[in-house]
Formats: structure tokens, C-alpha cells, sequence
């Protein structure tokens, strides 16, 4: 078999749904903040599988566990517990300091969770349905999760579920203005991440909270991408020091294995019964042992430290950039949360990136997003800089 980019890029257009638009680019290995594809180059990872991969690639904790695990017990089903899914809970509720916890596979399906056990609490409570979402928000791509977010995604997917409305990120009373008895729900990301990386405001979170409480409807906070430790704290809820009903989880939570979760407070998990959600693969012992190593590595790495100390740095030495750079409108995000608004198309400036051997991605079109593992080496970081400085300089020569 012919091992390169060229051969593994035609071999997936053969097979595979054509849904992604793919760089051609085959990776075949992967260690800390470095990738290598099948051509051999080397490249430093700033997108870290879309903020996946939050302690590195093949981190040695996250590989032995789960190479142990496997070794023992891959799978039972959810008629039994195993020793890492109850762990793995314990410590998902202890550090979020919500009540109970739903391990799922992936983000999509745990946002779905939280809008069954939404509309359910609101059921009890003789309320509608209906959920509020927000403009440019991003939930994931199943039919529930669609409805949610930007329309470019519902095209031709109808008819599209209905008991959904959306209004402005970061406008209280767009929201005020849709509350009524048959709203169950308010879903938002503290911090949007296909939507751009634009963090919500301390005072409309604030003022969310306050709402929902007096309307009796839960808020839902998706920290798909914000939460595990990307923003400096181990859930962005924490920067505002506003507690959600149901927070949901997913990316960096394993290491890069497939796991996700929802947690509630009690009042949201007191109105369910046996039976009124379920799951074949969620938490099983190899994927909540992959997401337990994560967590540790996380603690014991000092990484929340690390996402707050090197975000800054990085924002500062973006922000000289824009200030060298009109191209560059703004830079916005928390911690290793970053996106770089850009003027412009940002597809370029990730094209040129790829080719000296660094990977990120354009987000909204036109932002620069750089979401790298947490414990990314400030060597790296610096790389990185100079080669989008060279980049960007490259641009600004071909516009003269």
C-alpha cells in the first residue's frame, strides 16, 4: 500500500460521504503539540482536533490508561456500573457542583440530552416546550441540534423540528421579550465558537441567570468547546460565576476518545424517571477511564494555569500583530480560546499556515481560530507567531 497524502486523499474520496470538505493532508501520528502526515512533515498543532486533543496527542497518562483499560474491560452496557463511569461522575459533579451527570458519546448528543430532560422538567411544571437559542450559535448537526443553530446548516434538512426560536447573542431583551409559558429553556455558549469565539458578557449571563430564575425556565449552558479546561478554568461558567441548570460536555473531555456528557442540578434530575433516556455506548469503562486520565492530567499538569498564562500571551502578541496589521480587525476569545478576526476571508492565512507547517482554521468565515493543546510548549507558540507574522506580511506584499 502506497503511503502518502496524495494516495489516502483519493481513497477517501472513493468511500466516504462527501460531507467534509478535507485539506489534503493524511496524519498518521501525533505527540504533544506535533503532527506528522504520511508524506513525513512536521507540523505544530494549533486547532488540536477542534479543541479535542487539550492535553496534546498520545499524552503518556491518557495512552497508558486507556491501553490498561482496554486490557481489562472495554464495554458492559448501562444496566451495570464499572468502577471508571462511577468515578469519572463523582468527579465531574464535585468539580462542576451540579447534582447528577449523563455520560453520552459526543456533543451532538449530549445537547439532545439536554433538551429531552429540559422539556421534561418543563412538562412537570405544566410549561411549554419551546427552547431559545441563539443567533450564530453552533449545538452540533442532528435534526434537534440544527434547529438550534445557523440556517446554513438546516438547508435542505426539512422539515426542520419545531419548538425552537432564536434571538441575538448577548441581548437580554431579545430574550425577556420570547419568555412565556411555553418556553422550557434558554441554551447559549458562554463563549461561541463556530459562531466566531465571542464570549458572552458578564452582565447578560448575569441577567440570564436572573430571568430563568424568575420565569421558572432552566438555562443551558453548552461548553462543548469552552469547558475542560480551554479558557483557563475548568468550565467557562466559572469566569462569570453563573451556575446553569444543565451544562453540556463533550471535546476535550476525553483526551481525544470519543465521550461526552450533560450534568443538572437536582431539580432538573428530580423530574425524571427509569427509562426516560438511555444510551448503548455512553460512559463505557474504556472511554470514562480515557476521560479520567484527561482530568488528571489536567490537575496535576497545572494546565488551567498554563491556558490562562499562555492565552495571554499569545492575545498580546496578536494584538501587536493587529497593530502592525490592518488586515487583523480584532482579537477576542479567553485563555486558549482564540479567534482572530480578520477583514477578510481567513481561508488564506490558514492555507499559508498549513503549507510552513502549522495547523488552524478559519471560523465564521472570516476568524483566525487557534484553540491548541493546553500544554503546548511556549517554543511552539513562538514558531507559530513568526510564521504568521510572515504570513500576514506575505499577504500584505501581494495587496501592494
Amino acid at each position: 500500500m502506497e503511503i502518502s497524502n496524495k494516495y489516502f486523499h483519493e481513497e477517501d474520496k472513493k468511500y466516504y460521504l462527501p460531507t467534509f470538505k478535507r485539506f489534503p493532508l493524511a496524519f498518521i501520528k501525533g505527540k504533544g503539540s506535533r503532527m506528522w502526515d504520511a508524506n513525513g512533515k512536521e507540523y505544530i498543532d494549533m486547532l488540536a482536533g477542534i479543541a479535542v486533543n487539550n492535553v496534546g496527542h498520545c499524552h503518556p497518562s491518557v495512552v497508558r490508561a486507556i491501553q490498561d483499560q482496554a486490557a481489562e474491560l472495554i464495554h458492559i452496557s448501562n444496566f451495570f456500573v464499572s468502577p471508571p463511569q462511577v468515578a469519572l461522575s463523582k468527579l465531574l459533579v464535585d468539580t462542576s457542583k451540579l447534582e447528577h451527570v449523563f455520560l453520552s458519546n459526543s456533543g451532538a448528543e449530549s445537547v439532545e440530552g439536554a433538551i429531552k430532560v429540559a422539556r421534561k422538567y418543563a412538562f412537570t411544571h405544566k410549561r411549554g416546550g419551546k427552547i431559545i437559542s441563539m443567533h450564530n450559535s453552533f449545538h452540533g448537526r442532528t435534526l434537534a441540534t440544527i434547529a438550534t443553530g445557523q440556517e446554513k446548516y438546516q438547508r435542505g434538512f426539512g422539515p426542520i423540528p419545531t419548538g425552537f426560536v432564536q434571538v441575538p447573542f448577548n441581548d437580554l431583551d431579545a430574550v425577556e421579550k420570547e419568555l412565556n409559558e411555553e418556553v422550557a429553556a434558554v441554551i447559549l455558549e458562554p463563549i461561541q465558537g463556530e459562531g466566531g469565539i465571542r464570549p458572552a458578557d458578564l452582565k447578560y449571563l448575569q441577567g440570564l441567570r436572573e430571568l430563568c430564575d424568575k420565569e421558572n425556565v432552566l438555562l443551558i449552558f453548552d461548553e462543548i468547546q469552552c469547558g475542560i479546561g480551554r479558557t483557563g478554568h475548568l468550565f467557562a461558567k466559572d469566569h462569570y460565576q453563573v451556575q446553569p441548570d444543565i451544562m453540556t460536555l463533550a471535546k476535550g473531555l476525553g483526551g481525544g476518545t470519543p465521550i461526552g456528557a450533560f450534568l443538572c442540578n437536582k431539580k432538573v434530575g428530580d423530574a425524571i424517571d427509569f427509562g426516560d433516556h438511555g444510551t448503548t455506548f455512553g460512559g463505557n469503562p474504556l472511554a470514562s477511564a480515557a476521560a479520567l486520565a484527561t482530568l488528571k492530567v489536567i490537575e496535576e499538569e497545572k494546565l488551567l494555569k498554563a491556558a490562562t498564562d499562555k492565552g495571554k500571551w499569545l492575545t498580546d502578541q496578536l494584538n501587536g500583530l493587529k497593530a502592525k496589521f490592518p488586515m487583523i480587525k480584532e482579537v477576542r476569545g479567553l485563555g486558549l480560546m482564540i479567534g482572530v478576526q480578520m477583514d477578510r476571508p481567513a481561508a488564506p492565512i490558514v492555507k499559508g499556515l498549513m503549507d510552513d507547517g502549522v495547523i488552524a482554521n478559519a471560523t465564521a468565515e472570516s476568524v483566525l481560530r487557534l484553540v491548541p493543546p493546553l500544554n503546548v510548549p511556549q517554543e511552539d507558540l513562538e514558531i507559530v507567531m513568526e510564521k504568521l507574522e510572515g504570513v500576514l506580511t506575505q499577504l500584505s506584499n501581494d495587496e501592494q
